[in-house]
Order: structure tokens, then sequence, then C-alpha cells
């Protein structure tokens, strides 16, 4: 995969945030050396965060966000706030640009949330061409026009972006060259035209990447599949739509497990989504459930999210449920009317963005789990799913 394909939840985010006319489109701009973002004297030019996926050398693919001010005024200023806030969410590397030698209170709010949020950040002073300051330890001055001190910057943000662990794997950590993996993919009404979706195309990319082979089928012929391999696979890799079928044909000496499940290890949640998996048994009449998914595609008839998972629900539990379905960047912030959250697999968002859901729902005291997770859970397969993941396993015994 070439660093122009890399997708955008595999690239650092970087974020620049700070006041209206402090320079942020400019700083944005000398950093990629491109003219990405308008910039213009007139107060407010950024009115919505601006996202481009491109390459930053020496650190390689990255999305750049670029916000609007955190000083802007009146009601509709105070949405454009919000939404530079909400980027934080996303953002692997903050850069806060600054407007003279001394942050301002709006500065120092953005900074201690930042921290909050265990975020690497780096201050830079930008157009400091027209002021003089005794320069502090760690803060960084320059003209962002004038390609002053821009080399410093992007050697300091390279240095906090190459600090967060990017050698894990998807799979391949579980596998050794030459063995064969089965992935499951059935192609129904939601399938898209003509290719893969993005989990199914990156786990294949990382097993080739450990050397394995990795068989791709539907499941309408694994059965067959399997019996001709003539070969033992060292693991079968279902969507999670096909959980039970999958799992009545698989014998019990093959691991077993899913997309969804291997992307919630992935991203770090996958121990959370586990357990919340087990608050399918708590669930009463009328309560109500949120189904969140990362990206936006079109929801077609006999949809995972709006349709398979809330009648599994129904037949699981034999109780009505109230659901609610957010996509994209939706995501509320007020999570406590839920007595269940299932999450999709997430491939569409970054870590951090991930990391960020389950933690407002830990927080609130929410239950949050994934649609493989669940899925498995009601199938009565999850304790077998979460095998090669021994830390996991424990947990179900």
């Amino acid at each position: 995969m070439s660093l122009n394909n890399t997708p955008s939840a595999n690239r650092v985010h970087i974020g620049i945030f700070g006041k209206r006319n402090a320079g942020k489109s400019s700083v944005m701009n000398a950093l990629t050396n491109q003219n990405l973002a308008i910039v213009s004297d007139v107060k407010g030019t950024t009115t919505d965060p601006v996202l481009k996926a491109m390459e930053l050398l020496p650190l390689g693919p990255v999305v750049m966000i670029d916000t609007p001010g955190i000083d802007d005024d009146g009601d509709l200023g105070a949405l454009r706030i919000k939404k530079s806030y909400q980027m934080l969410n996303k953002t692997d590397v903050a850069v806060v640009v600054i407007e003279g030698a001394e942050e301002s209170a709006e500065d120092k709010q953005l900074i201690e949330k930042i921290i909050a949020k265990n975020i690497p950040y780096v201050i830079f002073h930008n157009k400091s061409d027209t002021f003089t300051a005794d320069k502090k330890e760690g803060h960084f001055y320059g003209s962002a026009l004038e390609k002053i001190g821009i080399d410093e910057l992007k050697q300091a943000i390279v240095t906090l972006a190459n600090s967060e662990d990017s050698d894990k794997k998807i799979v391949a950590d579980l596998i050794e060259p030459l063995d064969i993996v089965v992935l499951v993919v059935p192609i129904d009404a939601a399938a898209p035209k003509g290719r893969l979706i993005l989990p199914q195309q990156q786990t294949i990319r990382d097993i080739l990447d450990a050397g394995a082979v990795s068989v791709v089928v539907k499941d309408t012929e694994l059965k067959e599949t399997l019996a001709k391999l003539g070969t033992k696979p060292k693991l079968v890799i279902t969507d999670s739509q096909a959980f039970g079928k999958v799992s009545a044909i698989v014998p019990d000496d093959i691991q077993l497990t899913s997309f969804s499940i291997l992307f919630a290890r992935y991203k770090g949640s996958l121990e959370t989504a586990v357990k919340g998996a087990t608050a399918i048994e708590q669930l009463k009449d009328g309560d109500k459930i949120l189904i969140s998914e990362g990206c936006t595609h079109h929801r077609q008839c006999g949809d995972i999210g709006t349709v398979k998972l809330p009648n599994l629900l129904k037949k699981y539990t034999g109780k009505s449920f109230e659901f609610e379905f957010t996509s994209g960047t939706e995501f509320p912030e007020d999570l406590r009317e839920y007595k269940l959250i299932i999450h999709c697999g997430g491939c569409m968002l970054n870590e951090r963005e991930v990391k960020y859901r389950y933690l407002c729902a830990a927080e609130q005291g929410v239950p949050i789990t994934n649609y493989g997770t669940a899925i498995a859970y009601m199938n009565g397969i999850l304790k077998r799913s979460v095998i090669p993941f021994e830390e996991i396993h424990n947990l179900l015994e």
C-alpha cells in the first residue's frame, strides 16, 4: 500500500488550533508547503474544520486539520468553537498557534483541554517578526508567511508523532509465515459493488506482510473451501453478520474470530467491548440503545446496524427496546439515557477517536461494545472468538 493510499484512519491526525487570525491556516500551508487552506486577514475565514489527507515528510501519511478560531463570537461562533473542540477527539498531535508573546485566556483554556485529553502538543508563536519576547523553553517562534521556524516546528511534530505506538498489527502477530488464514466475506445487498470494504482490505494486507496466505471466500462456499484446502487453516476471520453460520461450519480445533473483534483489539477497545457485551443480559423492556457507526455509507435494506442488530437483540432477549442511530462524526455528548451502546468496528475512525468514544461511555457509566463482539455474544460464541487473545479470553472464564 503506497503512502498516498493509506486509509485516513491509519494516518497521524495533526490538528491546528488557536484564535481567529492567529495564522492557523498559514501555518498549515507552511508545514505542508501547499496552499491547502484559504488565508485571509478577515477574522473567521475558516468556518468549519478542514481535513486534508496528505504526506508530511519525513513523517509520512497524515491528516491535517485546520479549525475555526476558539474565540469566535455570537451563536454561530459558539457552534464553530464547539466544532473546533470536537476535532481534539481525533487529534494525535496538536499545534497551538498563538499570535504574540503570551497566551490569552482562550489559549490557556485550549491548552488545558489538550492536556486533559492527554494529546501531545506543541505551541507555535506565529508572526514573531512583529514582536519581541523572552523565548520559553518548549515553545517555538517564527512566521508562517515568511517560512521562519517552520522546519523546527515540523521536526517537533514528527518527534511527538513518532512517540505514539505505530507498530501494532491487525492479525500479523497471531500468525506465522505460510500459515493459511481464511477470510469469510458475505456478498449481499449491503456489500459494495466491485470491491471489498476497508477492514477486509487492511486485514489481507496485514496477512501478506506477515508472509502468510490469505484465502478469501463467501460464506456460501466456506464449507467446501475448508474441505478442499488440504491443510488446516491457522485462523478463520469472518464478517460479523455471518458469525453464527460460520461458527457452525468451522471445526472447534480451528481458531475463529471476526474483523470487528480484530479491529477492536487493534484500536485498544476489545476488553471494554467484551465486558460491554455481557451487559445485554441486564437490558429491560423499553431501554434505550444507541447503535453508532463511524462511517456515513448509504444504508440499505438489511443493513447490519439499523436492521440486523436490533432484530437479533430482540430475538435474543425477548424484549422490546428503543433504538437510536448515529453515523459519521455524530456521537452524543450526553450518553446517560442509554443502557447500552453498540458501536461499529471503527475502521473509518482513527484510534484516538475510538478511544474517546469508549472513554465517554465509561465516564458516564454506560456499557459499550461493538458489532462483532455483541453478535458473537448473542450467538454463544464470544468465548471461542477471543481464544487468540489469552488475556481477553480469561475475562470470560
